[in-house]
């Protein structure tokens, strides 16, 4: 059965597009306005939207992202805030939506609840970009009880048994990270993702769309040239910071436009 992400990306394809998938951290600069800014996301042609419920040791995260989800720390979000948003998002738009999590607060919640209550409020799935399939049996096996999306991450410097474990237990899309480091130049960053979707398609992925260091409409368009999907963070949540509401909607549909193969 083809997952919600799955049909959204394809659908894309669909249309002679490759996907535009937008990450927003939740609760960046309050509450009530990172719900409105997904449901403008949204409805400015994102294809499938990433929400990252703000976490204490954003490891991964580039500066933007932590100075974002540390002020929504600050603002007080706390996890239990979390279902109740994608639910009022999912009540306002179709596009999916998948939640962009550290594992230790899945943990913490328990994996299971953790599951049941993000399907209940109308989630598609899970982006883990610190637990390993292999690490994972209790999710996996959530998400196959519930049909939520896992998704797994692949490196440049994954072995191919790696990709290979990556691409059979992924659902929706393989995030396909162009760099292990959070900055790096955007010619350097290009070659390691076109070399890493290689190395997925010689595993039979389905689909694979890139993240990291992809911020301008230039750049959406040369990932598509070779990805399924290409994920922008960063130039979002700037857009949101220096620009609002208006800001943001302006930055996705530029970014959105270039989508076009």
């Amino acid at each position: 059965m083809t997952s919600r992400v799955e049909a959204a990306i394809q659908a894309a394809h669909a249309e002679g597009r490759g996907a535009f998938i937008g990450y927003l951290p939740l609760g960046y600069p309050d509450l009530r306005t990172s719900i409105e800014a997904a449901v403008v996301l949204a409805e400015s042609g994102a294809d499938v939207i990433e929400l990252g419920p703000p976490y204490s040791d954003p490891v991964m995260d580039g500066p933007l992202i932590q100075e974002a989800t540390l002020a929504a720390l600050e603002a007080g979000f706390r996890l239990r805030d979390l279902f109740p948003a994608v639910r009022e998002i999912t009540s306002r738009t179709d596009v999916p939506i998948v939640v962009m999590t550290y594992w230790n607060p899945v943990y913490q919640y328990g994996v299971d609840r953790y599951a049941d209550d993000l399907l209940a409020a109308g989630g598609a799935g899970l982006i883990t970009p610190d637990i390993t399939p292999d690490a994972a049996a209790d999710w996996i096996a959530a998400s196959e009880r519930t049909g939520l999306d896992r998704i797994f991450l692949a490196a440049p410097t994954s072995s191919e048994e790696r990709l290979k474990l990556v691409v059979e237990n992924s659902t929706g899309f393989v995030y396909t990270v162009s760099t292990m480091g959070i900055t790096g130049e955007r010619a350097d960053l290009d070659a390691a993702a076109r070399t890493l979707i290689g190395r997925l398609r010689a595993h039979d992925v389905s689909q694979a769309c890139v993240g990291i260091g992809i911020s301008t409409p230039e750049q959406v368009g040369t990932t598509l040239e070779y990805a399924d999907g290409a994920i922008v963070g960063s130039a979002l949540v700037r857009a949101l910071r220096d620009g609002g509401l208006d800001g943001l909607g302006t930055t996705a549909r530029a970014l959105a436009a270039a989508t076009v193969r």
